[in-house]
């Protein structure tokens, strides 16, 4: 395997390492950044540019884009509060047959997955706030918390439909 450094500006270094025959192996990337909000879109940019490379079209791809947001935000604002002295850790996984595993992890108190309430019960239509984790759950094939809920694994198997009932 060869190790290569990508720099993302200023946000972070990644260390990638790219399996000589990528068609028998896996591919993965560790991000870590810390907690502004200005920092998630280039790095939702930039994972989405190494999944298209890896695995190329079909169709899926805004799925796993809006749920990566939709992450990384929860971790940003709701896991570290915005504290730049905390970080939002990222491990991406493309396998051999397009499969995409996402980890994130902040470095806040966590949370109860099953208290967030049901964006569309009739009394939380209206509400401005609270559609992250549901939205994750209808694009992705598996979404799960962990670790107190400072912690969310994400898997996108290729061409899987994107809705389904839960």
């Amino acid at each position: 395997m060869s190790m290569r450094e990508f720099d993302t500006a200023s946000i972070s270094s990644i260390a990638v390492q790219a399996p000589t025959a990528v068609r028998e192996s896996f591919v993965e990337f560790k991000y870590s950044l810390p907690s502004y909000v200005a920092l998630v879109s280039p790095i939702v940019d930039e994972l989405m540019h190494f999944i298209d490379q890896l695995r190329g079209t079909d169709g899926s791809e805004v799925d796993i884009e809006v749920a990566l947001r939709e992450a990384l935000l929860n971790a940003v604002i709701h896991g570290n509060h915005e504290d730049p002295y905390k970080h939002v850790h990222v491990k991406l996984r493309c396998g051999p047959d397009g499969e995409v595993s996402i980890m994130i992890q902040d470095e806040g108190a966590g949370f109860d997955s099953g208290s967030v309430p049901d964006p569309t019960a009739p009394e939380h239509r209206m509400s401005t706030h609270g559609r992250g984790i549901y939205l994750m759950r209808a694009l992705m094939d598996e979404v799960s918390f962990e670790e107190g809920g400072t912690v969310v694994h994400m898997r996108k198997s290729p061409s899987s439909p994107p809705y389904r009932s839960q």
